[in-house]
């Protein structure tokens, strides 16, 4: 996911966007307040102490370094707590496995529009389930996609080619385009990810993408549901994701912005993980503090002071809307950057609740890899959500028909 207006993911043409955007919230960090007894900072009296509430199965952090894939890192993290939810052993899926098959299919969506199709990296939740119905998955130890020299994923040059490939087919150089383009295209994918094996061996036993998460896996993709929430369409209603990097086309239920927390809270409450897809690009967002919320000022109306201090414990939120939300949406002030995944609930020291998220940039931030974030925050910036049906309250279950 990367830069994106309402509910979709709107990246940036190239993987550059994912390391400018930590680049740009690098900043957003406390500054604790020297204490008036010994002049030192005193950390312990203002920063965040959170309880936990719910903590549901989860594998470990991940870290998808310098490429554009969190939307593959945290569906596919949610699918490892559905298997861990359904008694299963967890198993370590091959997150760029989903990335190389969305590849595949986005080069014809591209092609096809006439390159009139967000190209990049990016990706949203439901591909990942769409890659698994159609291609199925595979363990991370048997595809790593690190088939270029390095130990981390880093995806620059490998997408500036994978474009100009593209643009060139698109330009039709010959009049009437070969069936060429799509092995040479291919091959390049690759020669930097490693050809995707038909058969291969885990656990002494031969499986295909499609019989391992058939046996192994077995969740089934008619199971999952997207949700996004946006004024200008009927609630209830399946709606199309109108952003660029929505190259499928792919429609998801719109709901009112109070449902989005409402339908969190249940899935938590009932042992139901959350994919979920958010704008991180504010200054109310510290990664490296690990806390989201929405500070009653904009952050242009702050004096110097309460910009310096905004992580430096609880403080009061904003009412959310939907107008509010909605406003956000269309000047762009909302986009949608990342992914993450929802695994928990917590309370702040005053008893305001967070949802407990899992992110995909690694283990060196205040709480190793997680991440505080407000509901008000949730319903504010939320681009999607994606998750299982009976996670779902049934009222409003009733209302979509599913």
């Amino acid at each position: 996911m990367k830069k994106l207006l309402i509910l979709g993911f709107l990246f940036p043409i190239f993987v550059q966007a994912q390391d400018d955007l930590i680049r740009k919230i690098e900043s957003n960090k406390s500054y604790t307040t020297p204490s008036p007894a010994t002049g030192k900072n005193d950390a312990d009296d203002k920063k965040y102490h959170f309880t936990k509430l719910i903590d549901l199965e989860h594998t470990d952090v991940c870290n998808q370094a310098s490429s554009g894939t969190c939307w593959s890192y945290s569906t596919n993290s949610f699918l490892e707590s559905e298997m861990m939810r359904m008694g299963k052993q967890p198993i370590k899926l091959a997150e760029i496995f989903s990335a190389h098959c969305v590849y595949l299919d986005k080069a014809e969506a591209y092609v096809r529009m006439h390159g009139a199709v967000s190209w990049g990296d990016g990706g949203e939740c439901h591909d990942v389930i769409n890659m698994y119905a159609k291609y199925g998955a595979m363990p991370q130890e048997v595809y790593t996609g690190l088939h270029y020299g390095t130990t981390k994923n880093k995806f620059a040059e490998m997408q500036a080619i994978l474009k100009s490939m593209l643009d060139a087919v698109v330009s039709n150089p010959n009049g009437k385009l070969t069936p060429s383009w799509k092995k040479a295209y291919a091959d390049v994918l690759d020669s930097y990810l490693g050809a995707i094996p038909e058969k291969f061996k885990w656990d002494n036993r031969t499986y295909t993408p499609k019989s391992f998460a058939a046996e192994r896996i077995g969740i089934h993709p008619e199971d999952y549901v997207e949700l996004g929430s946006v004024t200008t369409d009927p609630y209830y209603k399946k709606m199309t994701l109108l952003v660029p990097d929505n190259w499928s086309f792919s429609r998801v239920y719109n709901v009112h912005m109070e449902d989005l927390t409402d339908i969190i809270d249940n899935a938590l409450n009932k042992g139901f993980t959350v994919a979920w897809a958010t704008d991180v690009s504010e200054k109310y967002f510290s990664w490296k503090n690990g806390v989201a919320y929405v500070p009653e000022k904009d952050y242009d109306d702050m004096n110097d002071s309460e910009k310096k201090y905004m992580f430096d414990g609880p403080k009061d939120e904003r009412v959310i809307t939907p107008e509010k939300r909605q406003l956000a949406f269309d000047n762009y002030e909302t986009t949608d950057d990342h992914g993450m995944h929802i695994v928990g609930l917590a309370a702040d020291q005053n008893g305001r609740k967070y949802y407990i998220v899992k992110n995909s940039w690694g283990d060196k931030n205040d709480y190793k890899g997680y991440i505080y974030v407000s509901r008000a925050f949730v319903q504010y910036k939320t681009t999607a959500l994606l998750l299982h049906k009976n996670g779902i309250p049934n009222k409003l279950r009733e209302k979509m028909g599913i």
